[in-house]
């Protein structure tokens, strides 16, 4: 189903429900944003070598035993009291994580399964479960064209729960129909992100990446300094493919393009831009060491995160 239909619908693959995003709880275990990754995970190597995970909170001073690691004796406490000492550190259970999570108009799109405002929200519902069972505190900016929700990282279910309705909401909100008077620019809310992410943070955006820049680079390259950020780029098989003697109507909410396929330039058009986009967000891998993420709105969500995470399904 295309941006043409008008036709509400509670088709979970055209719009997402609070229900439905709770759905992902139990699935939440089979993945993991620790450094430590699955072989199979697509978050191995050198990219799990990049996550920071989360700090270290320093417990207590105590005598060294037989197998401590000696780095972490401390010399001067050893060499005032004549005995090895070790520092005993625990791991943070509360880093902060941030979602980005986009649902502007050009996310209303999809040729094949779900629309791919639906993929990126299902996909960020599935992290925020898992970010909050292994002790984070989840925060988000989930945004529209015309509205944007900033959500501060809260430890509590309570604030998972808010999320995920925001999140539900926003979704809801998409329709062909919908008129903005101004798209909203993902720069503003990397923008935002830089001014909420002061360091340690981990950073999940879920986009199609449209309006991508030279800018968005800059940003990008700001977050990524003291924070993890980790990049899901959504897209459709239509966005760069069209089959030929293909005609779209699509909308931003604001202005109506008709393209028609059967036009050999328009097709080269649309590849060239796909083309320029998606590797944009693929350089920010080779330049800045961001994960990069791939989904399809043309599968289901569930099976593609499992997959990229090096996890199974299951039922």
């Amino acid at each position: 189903m295309t941006v043409g239909d008008h036709t509400k619908s509670d088709d979970p693959r055209i719009r997402v429900d609070l229900t439905h995003l709770r759905g992902f709880e139990r699935h939440a275990r089979s993945i993991s944003f620790l450094p430590k990754q699955p072989a199979l995970s697509a978050l191995n190597g050198r990219h799990a070598s990049r996550l920071r995970g989360r700090g270290l909170n320093f417990e207590e001073l105590r005598n060294y035993q037989h197998g401590d690691d000696i780095r972490t004796i401390d010399w001067k406490v050893t060499a005032r009291t004549g005995e090895p000492y070790v520092r005993v550190y625990t791991e943070e259970r509360d880093r902060p994580a941030l979602l980005l999570v986009d649902q502007r108009m050009s996310m209303f799109f999809g040729t094949s399964r779900n629309m791919k405002s639906v993929t990126a929200a299902e996909a960020a519902a599935l992290a925020a479960w898992r970010l909050r069972l292994q002790g984070d505190r989840v925060g988000g900016l989930i945004f529209g064209d015309a509205r944007v929700a900033e959500l501060p990282p809260r430890a509590s279910g309570v604030a998972l729960n808010r999320f995920l309705s925001v999140l539900a909401d926003a979704n809801g909100l998409l329709d062909s129909g919908l008129e903005v008077p101004e798209p909203m620019s993902l720069n503003q809310q990397l923008e935002a992100a830089v001014r909420i992410a002061k360091t340690g943070m981990m950073i999940l955006i879920f986009s199609d990446f449209h309006g991508v820049d030279a800018r968005s680079d800059k940003l990008i390259r700001r977050l990524t300094q003291h924070n993890d950020v980790l990049a899901f780029p959504i897209t459709d098989p239509a966005g760069r493919d069209l089959p030929d003697e293909f005609r779209l109507i699509a909308s931003d909410g604001r202005l109506q393009v008709d393209l028609d396929t059967a036009k050999e330039d328009t097709r080269v058009q649309i590849a060239d831009l796909f083309d320029k986009r998606i590797g944009r967000v693929l350089d920010w891998s080779r330049k800045y060491g961001v994960p990069v993420l791939p989904l399809t709105s043309a599968e289901e969500t569930l099976p593609q995160m499992l997959s990229l995470f090096g996890a199974r399904g299951r039922g």
